[in-house]
């Protein structure tokens, strides 16, 4: 089987990972911090603004699901004009990112984004760059929405059943 990565910082991770993981071809998801100073980081210090954005590394199967599908779906769920903010999360951590290790996405990932710039017709706030960095959250953060039902999140939660009430299953 031919596994992809991307990495995906929308706001808050525990809805953009309960999102994502409803779509075939998705095959793992993981909560982390990336692209800040260091390699090694806490929650509690990312909320005290270390410089890490709230990201879900997204693993693949690119005969299932495209990049470019995998992107319709993320920019589905963020405000791609809002700095540092996605719902009623605020702060660096919020920010929202395409962050990829292989640069033969970055066509792809290019093409979605100007497609989406013109689609807002204004300069989108999405940062697009390499995985500089990525330490997995918490045990507590992975999956954290199935454990914890009423949880927080800017993901609206008809958004978590996109799949099945399109009949894919």
């Amino acid at each position: 089987m031919n596994t992809q990565t991307i990495y995906l910082a929308g706001g808050c991770f525990w809805g953009m990972q309960k999102f994502l993981d409803q779509f075939p071809g998705i095959l793992e998801t993981e909560t982390g911090y990336a692209n800040g100073p260091g390699d090694s980081v806490t929650y509690q210090q990312v909320c005290a603004d270390s410089g890490h954005a709230e990201t879900v590394r997204v693993a693949y199967d690119p005969s299932l699901i495209s990049l470019r599908e995998i992107l319709g779906y993320y920019f589905m769920v963020i405000d791609p004009l809002s700095v540092n903010r996605q719902g009623h999360d605020t702060g660096i951590q919020y920010r929202t990112g395409i962050y990829y290790t292989d640069p033969g996405q970055l066509p792809e990932i290019r093409r979605v984004y100007e497609a989406e710039e013109a689609k807002a017709g204004a300069k989108l706030a999405v940062e697009v760059a390499p995985l500089g960095n990525f330490c997995p959250a918490e045990e507590y953060h992975q999956k954290y929405l199935d454990k914890n039902p009423g949880g927080y999140c800017h993901i609206p939660p008809r958004f978590f059943s996109l799949n099945r009430s399109s009949g894919q299953e």
